[in-house]
Formats: structure tokens, C-alpha cells, sequence
């Protein structure tokens, strides 16, 4: 079971629980921060009155009016660079690029300035920004709706950049980073938003409703930022990954029989080295996975990180699994998002190594 991680339940508090699908979990973490702190605004492309594309805004405008929560023109290099200055000045803005795909004319906002100003200025001013943004595929969005671009921003000094995989952490996650004063660029899994998918898109869908992780405190708490998690324990060898890969690892491990114990990374970059090292010394073992394309994806990293600092303890070469090095197609969606067979197969050249 994944780790949980929670200012309540160090106090020794018993919060009350409500099942949550990750839409209403991040929706809640809006809406508790919107609460308490008048400073805290979120604005973007239909997030005011239509509640944003999947719904996640719904009714923060009509509780905290058109001044806290408002839509926003087809700018995102407009969105975000208003919202490095409301920061400036004291804001916590929380802006939503609609799609990942769309977030590119915003680059040189959140590279040239979002991620530089405490640096530039010695400190004196900070960006507690948060960047939601819609990712990854397994929706039939096509090309320019399911782009996985976390290694683009993990490249970036002066950002922190964020990826749950479930409800429970999506609410902690994005409150520890609204409460950061610097920009954090927060991925949310499209496929995973009504619940978890294990890569079989033949099966029926599974609600949230029906898992544990679902059981999202109604109130205030947070998951520290930099923080993985041992989502599967196992002995076998050692899967790295994080949104909705998470969930597709399990199922290639439940199907080939093999121990393997799955680290979710959730917090991309900085990430908890702490416990990759511990866990892939302790498997001998390392399968990275993720949704993203091959070449320079944040597997290369991963990969870079467990060599450097866990050789002596490999007991066979480590395994990539990733998206390939092509557009996402439409036509040929489960051709390229890396499902159970592929990531089991991976596996199973790790054991057999």
C-alpha cells in the first residue's frame, strides 16, 4: 500500500474521509487553500464559470466569485506571465494550461522568468506558482492531447515539478505545492482522473470508488514535495515510475508472477533518492517506466541516477520502458502507450539477466 504521509496524522488527529476521485481531490485542495489564504487564485482557460475541461474548477467560481476564480484569454505565455507578476506582489496563483500539449508558448515564461526570479533577485522575490496541466494519453486524444512533457521542466533550475497517481496524494501534493514559494509544475494523468487504469483498455473501467486510495481527507493536509513512495513492496527487483505507469507496473507484476516492488516517484523532480537507492540495493534489480517518449525522457535520468549510486548492487543491466520516439498517433494509441505486455516483458529480461 502506498505510504501516507500527512501533517494530521503525525498530531495524532483522525481526519475525516470522503471517496474521492482525483478530479474532486484536486478540486477539494483548491478549494481548502482558496479558504485559507484570500491570497491563493486560480484562473485559465474555462476554469471560471464552465468549471475547465474535465470539470476540476467546478463551482470554485460561484464560492469565491469572478475576482479569485476566473477565465482567461487563449494565451497561455499571457497566463503564465501574469501570474509571475501577481506572485511578485504577493499572490499564490494556480493557473491551469488546458491540455500539457498547449503549455509551449508559456515556456519562456516558466523557464526565463517564473524559474529564475528568486535567483535574479537575490532572494528577495519568489514565484509560488502552480502550473496545473492536463497529461499523458490512453484517452484517444491524439497527438496534440496526450504529450507527457516532464522532462522539459525537471531540466529547468528553480522548478519542481509534481505527478500523483491517485486521489489521495493528487489533494496532498497540490497543497504542499501552493503553499511553495516556488513555481511547481503540477502533471495530473488524464486517464487516472475517474480512476486507476492498468493498461488494459478492453476491461471495464474501474471508479475510484472501488479503491482504497480513493479515502481522501476532507480537510487540510498535505504529502511532502520530494517525497516517493513504495506503492507495491517486493524483493525481486525494483520498477521506478509515476502516474498512471504506476498502475500499469502492478498489473505486469501481478501477471507475470514477478516480486517486483514499485516506487512512485510523485514528486518528479527534486526527487527522494533516499528511497530509489534503498530499494534497488536492496532488489539487486531496476526496471524504469514511463509514458513519456525514449530519447532524453526523465527514464534516461532515473537510469543515470540508479547507476551512479547503486553499481555495486546491480545484479543485471536496467530496463527502460517508455513511450517511442514518435508522436503519440491516434490511430495507434496501445501501439505506443507501454502497456502490461511491454513492461512485463521488461521484467521478465531483468529476472532472466
Amino acid at each position: 500500500m502506498l505510504t501516507k504521509s500527512s501533517n494530521m496524522e503525525a498530531a495524532g488527529e483522525t481526519p475525516k474521509t470522503t471517496s474521492m476521485t482525483m478530479i474532486q481531490a484536486l478540486r477539494s485542495a483548491m478549494d481548502v487553500m482558496m479558504a485559507r489564504n484570500e491570497n491563493v487564485i486560480v484562473y485559465g482557460q474555462d476554469v471560471g464559470y464552465f468549471g475547465g475541461v474535465f470539470r476540476v474548477t467546478d463551482g470554485l467560481q460561484a464560492k469565491y466569485g469572478k475576482s479569485r476564480c476566473f477565465d482567461a484569454p487563449i494565451s497561455e505565455g499571457g497566463i503564465v506571465g501574469t501570474a509571475v507578476g501577481m506572485a511578485a506582489y504577493g499572490l499564490r496563483p494556480v493557473v491551469e494550461i488546458q491540455f500539457a500539449d498547449y503549455v509551449y508558448p508559456a515556456f519562456d515564461q516558466i523557464v526565463s522568468e517564473a524559474a529564475r526570479l528568486r535567483y535574479r533577485s537575490a532572494g528577495d522575490f519568489t514565484a509560488p506558482i502552480t502550473i496545473r496541466m492536463p497529461c499523458g494519453g490512453g484517452i484517444y486524444g491524439g497527438q496534440t492531447h496526450s504529450q507527457s512533457p516532464e522532462a522539459m521542466f525537471t531540466h529547468v533550475c528553480g522548478l519542481r515539478t509534481v505527478m500523483p497517481s491517485n486521489p489521495y496524494d493528487a489533494k496532498g501534493l497540490l497543497i504542499a505545492s501552493i503553499e511553495n514559494d516556488d513555481p511547481v509544475i503540477f502533471l495530473e494523468p488524464k486517464r487516472l482522473y475517474n480512476g486507476p487504469f492498468d493498461g488494459h483498455p478492453d476491461r471495464p473501467v474501474v471508479p475510484w470508488s472501488k479503491h482504497p486510495m480513493a479515502e481522501v481527507p476532507e480537510g487540510y493536509y498535505t504529502v511532502p514535495l520530494e517525497s516517493a513512495a513504495v506503492f507495491r513492496a517486493g524483493k525481486d527487483l525494483t520498477v521506478l515510475t509515476y502516474g498512471t505507469m504506476v498502475w500499469v507496473s502492478e498489473a505486469a507484476a501481478i501477471e507475470t508472477g514477478i516480486d517486483a516492488e514499485i516506487i512512485d516517484l510523485r514528486s518528479i523532480w527534486p526527487l527522494d533518492l533516499k528511497t530509489i537507492v534503498e530499494s534497488v540495493n536492496k532488489t539487486g534489480r531496476c526496471v524504469v517506466v514511463h509514458e513519456a517518449t525514449r530519447t532524453s525522457g526523465f527514464g534516461a535520468e532515473l537510469v543515470s541516477l540508479v547507476q551512479e549510486h547503486c553499481f555495486y548492487h546491480l545484479e543485471a543491466p536496467i530496463e527502460r520502458v517508455a513511450g517511442w520516439d514518435t508522436p503519440y498517433p491516434h490511430a495507434q494509441e496501445w501501439a505506443y502507450f507501454p502497456g502490461p505486455r511491454r513492461v512485463g516483458a521488461a521484467l521478465k529480461r531483468a529476472m532472466e539477466a
